[in-house]
């Protein structure tokens, strides 16, 4: 799930057509819950669409996560398809998002497993911490560099700090992300994915402003 790391979000509260940004960006995950919640009310049906367009190794209880699967691969490619035809850089975030759920997704159906796409955004989260910790490794901040444009100023004890902050948020997302998956049914995971993480997210956002706002006006002062 990708969630907007690294203060992409606090970059969005203030520019034009944010909400549509977020929107777009969040709509693999968005489609993924929704089918997953209409196949279920509708098992037969999901079941029968399966067998249509896959081979066999379904039941009326599993084939919803493999139709929502489906649906939010090809909505992957299609956020990155409509990006590159309006001309427009596709961000490095997304090119990993297609990459992780192409093969986590790609496993889920090819192996008749849902593990696989429960894994897929704890490996997006650790992914994007083990970006973060090869920054520290090579001395860059790369949470500084993200928020360049807000022209943001704190010291450089409070960027690495915030650095850190990001680095154990995804780690720690990522753990609870597997709790959730192997000790709770599939449909509560799906809630989860798409509220809980969001919900997370939100609040550890919220948070990091904090953090940016007090630290900023230390050094101001």
């Amino acid at each position: 799930m990708p969630i907007y790391p690294c203060g992409r979000l606090s970059d969005r509260a203030s520019a034009p057509g944010s909400a549509m940004k977020l929107f777009f960006d969040l709509l693999p995950v968005i489609l993924f819950f929704v089918c997953f919640k209409t196949a279920e009310s509708n098992p037969d049906s999901a079941l029968e669409l399966c067998s249509q367009f896959m081979s066999g190794g379904f039941t009326a209880t599993t084939a919803p996560v493999f139709i929502a699967t489906l649906v939010a691969i090809f909505t992957t490619f299609c956020q990155v398809a409509v990006i590159l035809m309006r001309g427009r850089k596709v961000e490095p975030m997304l090119w990993i998002s297609l990459a992780v759920i192409v093969v986590f997704g790609g496993l889920t159906i090819w192996l008749r497993n849902e593990m696989f796409i429960k894994w897929k955004p704890t490996i997006l989260y650790w992914i994007f911490g083990s970006i973060l910790v090869w920054g520290n490794l090579t001395g860059r901040n790369l949470i500084r560099t993200l928020l360049s444009k807000a022209e943001i100023a704190m010291r450089e004890e409070a960027w690495a700090k915030l650095q850190n902050l990001w680095i154990g948020f995804f780690y720690v997302t990522g753990l609870i992300n597997l709790a959730v998956a192997y000790t709770c049914s599939t449909e509560i995971w799906v809630d989860f994915k798409l509220f809980g993480l969001m919900a997370l997210t939100l609040v550890f956002t919220i948070g990091v402003g904090w953090f940016m706002t007090k630290n900023a006006v230390e050094r101001q002062n």
